[in-house]
Protein backbone atom coordinates (compact mmCIF):
# COMPACT_ATOMS: atom_id res chain seq x y z
CA UNK A 1 0.00 0.00 0.00
CA UNK A 2 1.33 3.72 -1.23
CA UNK A 3 1.74 6.04 1.68
CA UNK A 4 1.67 9.31 1.40
CA UNK A 5 5.15 11.12 1.60
CA UNK A 6 3.91 14.62 2.55
CA UNK A 7 1.29 15.99 5.07
CA UNK A 8 1.05 16.09 8.75
CA UNK A 9 1.97 13.67 11.67
CA UNK A 10 -1.97 13.41 12.25
CA UNK A 11 -2.62 12.60 8.43
CA UNK A 12 0.30 10.34 7.95
CA UNK A 13 -0.62 7.77 10.97
CA UNK A 14 -4.33 8.42 9.95
CA UNK A 15 -2.96 6.97 6.53
CA UNK A 16 -0.55 3.83 7.99
CA UNK A 17 -3.49 2.33 9.66
CA UNK A 18 -5.81 2.54 7.01
CA UNK A 19 -7.98 -0.15 6.96
CA UNK A 20 -10.44 -1.78 3.14
CA UNK A 21 -13.67 -1.58 3.17
CA UNK A 22 -13.87 -5.46 3.69
CA UNK A 23 -12.85 -5.24 7.18
CA UNK A 24 -16.24 -3.69 7.86
CA UNK A 25 -18.81 -5.42 6.02
CA UNK A 26 -21.70 -7.36 8.13
CA UNK A 27 -24.83 -9.05 6.45
CA UNK A 28 -27.57 -10.24 8.97
CA UNK A 29 -30.79 -11.70 7.92
CA UNK A 30 -34.44 -11.77 9.93
CA UNK A 31 -37.52 -12.72 9.26
CA UNK A 32 -40.54 -10.45 8.90
CA UNK A 33 -42.95 -11.78 11.82
CA UNK A 34 -46.84 -10.61 12.39
CA UNK A 35 -45.87 -8.44 15.28
CA UNK A 36 -42.98 -6.71 12.94
CA UNK A 37 -46.32 -5.56 10.14
CA UNK A 38 -48.30 -2.95 9.77
CA UNK A 39 -52.37 -3.51 8.83
CA UNK A 40 -51.21 -4.07 5.01
CA UNK A 41 -48.87 -6.84 6.13
CA UNK A 42 -45.81 -4.89 5.61
CA UNK A 43 -42.93 -4.48 7.14
CA UNK A 44 -43.01 -1.22 9.67
CA UNK A 45 -40.44 1.12 8.65
CA UNK A 46 -39.43 1.69 12.23
CA UNK A 47 -38.39 -1.66 12.34
CA UNK A 48 -36.57 -1.34 9.51
CA UNK A 49 -34.41 1.38 10.67
CA UNK A 50 -33.93 -0.71 13.87
CA UNK A 51 -32.72 -3.30 12.38
CA UNK A 52 -30.20 -0.89 9.64
CA UNK A 53 -28.98 1.73 12.73
CA UNK A 54 -28.02 -2.07 14.03
CA UNK A 55 -26.34 -3.26 11.47
CA UNK A 56 -24.61 0.23 10.66
CA UNK A 57 -23.18 0.24 13.99
CA UNK A 58 -21.10 -2.84 13.77
CA UNK A 59 -19.89 -1.93 10.72
CA UNK A 60 -18.72 1.29 12.20
CA UNK A 61 -17.67 -0.65 15.44
CA UNK A 62 -15.48 -3.13 13.32
CA UNK A 63 -14.11 -0.40 11.44
CA UNK A 64 -13.22 1.92 14.21
CA UNK A 65 -11.97 -0.54 16.49
CA UNK A 66 -14.33 1.65 19.40
CA UNK A 67 -17.97 2.13 20.21
CA UNK A 68 -19.52 4.42 18.22
CA UNK A 69 -22.84 6.38 18.17
CA UNK A 70 -25.61 7.10 15.45
CA UNK A 71 -24.93 10.95 14.76
CA UNK A 72 -27.30 10.76 11.84
CA UNK A 73 -29.97 8.62 9.49
CA UNK A 74 -29.31 11.25 6.23
CA UNK A 75 -31.02 8.81 3.81
CA UNK A 76 -33.48 6.15 4.02
CA UNK A 77 -35.47 5.36 0.77
CA UNK A 78 -38.94 2.57 1.17
CA UNK A 79 -38.67 1.89 -2.57
CA UNK A 80 -40.26 -1.90 -2.44
CA UNK A 81 -42.92 -3.17 0.36
CA UNK A 82 -41.34 -5.38 2.04
CA UNK A 83 -43.92 -8.47 3.21
CA UNK A 84 -45.03 -10.80 6.02
CA UNK A 85 -42.73 -14.11 6.03
CA UNK A 86 -39.68 -12.09 3.56
CA UNK A 87 -36.63 -12.54 4.72
CA UNK A 88 -34.79 -9.33 5.20
CA UNK A 89 -31.24 -9.16 4.53
CA UNK A 90 -29.44 -6.23 5.06
CA UNK A 91 -25.63 -5.23 4.00
CA UNK A 92 -23.68 -2.68 4.97
CA UNK A 93 -20.19 -1.20 5.24
CA UNK A 94 -18.45 1.76 5.78
CA UNK A 95 -17.88 3.75 2.62
CA UNK A 96 -16.07 6.82 4.08
CA UNK A 97 -14.17 8.51 7.36
CA UNK A 98 -13.26 11.66 8.04
CA UNK A 99 -11.41 12.59 11.42
CA UNK A 100 -13.88 11.45 13.87
CA UNK A 101 -17.35 10.37 11.98
CA UNK A 102 -17.92 7.81 9.31
CA UNK A 103 -20.57 7.65 6.54
CA UNK A 104 -22.32 3.71 6.51
CA UNK A 105 -24.26 2.39 3.39
CA UNK A 106 -26.76 -0.14 3.47
CA UNK A 107 -28.15 -1.70 1.47
CA UNK A 108 -31.38 -4.32 1.63
CA UNK A 109 -32.58 -6.90 0.14
CA UNK A 110 -35.95 -9.15 0.76
CA UNK A 111 -35.55 -13.14 -0.39
CA UNK A 112 -38.82 -15.10 -0.53
CA UNK A 113 -38.84 -17.97 1.44
CA UNK A 114 -40.02 -19.86 -1.16
CA UNK A 115 -38.88 -18.69 -4.66
CA UNK A 116 -35.84 -17.60 -3.03
CA UNK A 117 -35.80 -14.97 -5.02
CA UNK A 118 -33.95 -11.82 -3.92
CA UNK A 119 -35.01 -8.05 -4.49
CA UNK A 120 -33.29 -5.10 -3.37
CA UNK A 121 -35.89 -2.75 -1.74
CA UNK A 122 -34.31 -0.01 0.37
CA UNK A 123 -30.73 1.88 0.81
CA UNK A 124 -29.68 3.86 3.66
CA UNK A 125 -26.95 6.10 4.35
CA UNK A 126 -26.02 6.52 8.36
CA UNK A 127 -23.31 8.93 9.89
CA UNK A 128 -21.67 7.31 13.17
CA UNK A 129 -19.37 8.97 15.32
CA UNK A 130 -16.39 6.89 16.66
CA UNK A 131 -16.21 7.92 20.86
CA UNK A 132 -13.46 6.62 22.95
CA UNK A 133 -13.27 5.73 26.85
CA UNK A 134 -14.73 9.05 28.17
CA UNK A 135 -17.30 9.18 25.82
CA UNK A 136 -16.25 12.12 23.45
CA UNK A 137 -15.32 11.64 19.76
CA UNK A 138 -12.34 10.10 18.76
CA UNK A 139 -10.41 9.68 15.40
CA UNK A 140 -10.27 6.75 13.03
CA UNK A 141 -8.61 5.26 10.83
CA UNK A 142 -8.92 6.18 7.56
CA UNK A 143 -10.87 3.64 4.66
CA UNK A 144 -9.56 1.93 1.22
CA UNK A 145 -12.06 1.22 -0.85
CA UNK A 146 -11.33 -1.40 -2.80
CA UNK A 147 -14.69 -2.23 -5.30
CA UNK A 148 -15.71 -0.30 -8.30
CA UNK A 149 -19.00 0.71 -6.18
CA UNK A 150 -17.06 0.77 -3.02
CA UNK A 151 -15.03 3.70 -4.47
CA UNK A 152 -18.00 5.44 -6.59
CA UNK A 153 -19.26 5.88 -2.81
CA UNK A 154 -16.30 6.52 -1.44
CA UNK A 155 -16.38 9.86 -3.80
CA UNK A 156 -19.87 10.73 -3.35
CA UNK A 157 -19.45 10.92 0.63
CA UNK A 158 -17.44 14.36 0.81
CA UNK A 159 -20.49 15.39 -1.35
CA UNK A 160 -23.14 14.21 0.59
CA UNK A 161 -21.57 15.45 3.73
CA UNK A 162 -21.23 18.83 2.99
CA UNK A 163 -24.64 18.74 2.09
CA UNK A 164 -25.46 17.66 5.57
CA UNK A 165 -23.34 20.04 7.18
CA UNK A 166 -24.94 23.09 4.72
CA UNK A 167 -28.26 21.98 5.55
CA UNK A 168 -27.45 21.94 9.38
CA UNK A 169 -25.67 25.34 8.97
CA UNK A 170 -22.35 23.76 10.24
CA UNK A 171 -20.85 24.90 6.93
CA UNK A 172 -21.29 27.98 4.51
CA UNK A 173 -22.12 26.84 1.10
CA UNK A 174 -19.18 28.47 0.35
CA UNK A 175 -17.07 26.19 2.38
CA UNK A 176 -18.56 23.21 0.29
CA UNK A 177 -15.76 23.33 -2.11
CA UNK A 178 -16.99 19.80 -3.26
CA UNK A 179 -20.71 20.92 -3.70
CA UNK A 180 -19.46 24.19 -5.22
CA UNK A 181 -17.43 21.64 -8.19
CA UNK A 182 -20.90 20.42 -9.27
CA UNK A 183 -22.48 23.45 -9.38
CA UNK A 184 -20.28 26.40 -11.13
Amino acid sequence: MARPVGGTFAQRKRHMEAKPTTLSYVETTNMVLPNDTNTLGHLFGGQLLKWLDMNCAISAGRHANRICVTAAVNNVSFDVPIKLGDLVIIKSHVSRTFRTSMEVWADVWTENQVSRKLTKCNSAIYTFVAVGADGKPTEMPAVIPVTDEEKERYQGALRRRQLRLVLAGKMTPEEATELRSIFP
